[in-house]
């Protein structure tokens, strides 16, 4: 059958996928506006293969906790361009996804992949797959974490930096909508500030040896006597954990007190336990 222009236009206002392709794939379906979207699911597979060698680096942040704050996860799901990230379609797909991860927490970004997606007639992974074929740009999940805690053993709180473009759990080893606020703010220092660690007892070990070994030649390069390289590593080593370990790090809000001094101020005991964090870039 003749695959008219208005039959093109509605395939292309259900899917949001190229003229030529709503056509061909029409043409391949005779017509049939749900054999024509599987046609462009399977286009979909193709193409998710032949833009694997593309860069996602655009894309959104999403972080999300349950009602209870007891777990959270955050997810970054990335597309080539910009223009597409900022459509309410794609921020839509990337919060379906944090909810499908929200409810089972999953191990790792491919036990992800595997959970079904909204209504389950898709898992995330074939979702994923239609609309890498539908938008026609290389679309992953670029990055995936989750905190979960117990009950009465903190909460973790939510941020998501403005135009999705970082997005940050942060556990507070005590509860209450009171401490919420503080919580936030904290999430705010780890989007900008952009924390290694909780403290320095949480830099690994190859990070430690790096420091140690930058500082070492930072010396070496300043002429400073050999007798004196390594104290001058280590005081080096001990900036670094100033600068780079959250609770130590000057509070971006009040310079006059670090981190963990801000927590103490609000409630004494206040701690952070733990925190992930995923951005663009």
């Amino acid at each position: 059958m003749a695959v008219t222009i208005t039959d093109i236009k509605q395939l292309r206002d259900m899917t949001g996928a190229g003229m030529g392709d709503c056509k061909k794939a029409l043409e391949a379906s005779s017509g049939d506006m749900e054999g024509a979207i599987d046609f462009l699911r399977k286009l979909g597979q193709k193409l998710s293969v032949k833009r694997a060698d593309r860069e996602a680096k655009e894309g959104v942040c999403i972080a999300l906790t349950d009602h209870y704050r007891n777990k959270g996860v955050v997810v970054k799901l990335g597309c080539e361009t910009d223009f597409v990230a900022k459509t309410d379609k794609f921020v839509a797909m990337a919060t379906a996804i944090a909810e499908a991860a929200l409810k089972k927490t999953p191990a790792n970004t491919a036990e992800l992949l595997a959970l079904p997606y909204g209504d389950g007639e898709l898992t995330v992974g074939e979702k994923i797959t239609e609309q890498t074929g539908i938008i026609g740009e290389k679309l992953e999940i670029s990055n995936y974490d989750s905190i979960v805690t117990k009950g009465g053993e903190g909460q973790v709180i939510p941020y998501i930096h403005a135009g999705h473009r970082a997005a940050v759990l942060v556990a507070l080893n005590l509860e209450g909508p009171d401490l919420m606020e503080a919580g936030k703010n904290i999430a705010m220092q780890v989007a900008a500030m952009k924390p290694v660690a909780v403290d320095k007892d949480g830099v690994d070990k190859a990070t430690i040896e790096r420091e140690i070994e930058i500082g070492k030649e930072q010396a070496r390069a300043e002429n400073k006597p050999e007798g004196m390289i390594e104290k001058i590593a280590f005081g080096k080593l001990n900036r670094f954990y100033k600068d780079s370990t959250l609770l130590n790090q000057d509070y971006v809000k009040d310079g006059s007190m670090n981190v963990a001094a801000y927590l103490t101020s609000v409630k004494k005991g206040l701690t952070v336990t733990a925190f992930k964090h995923v951005a663009l870039g």
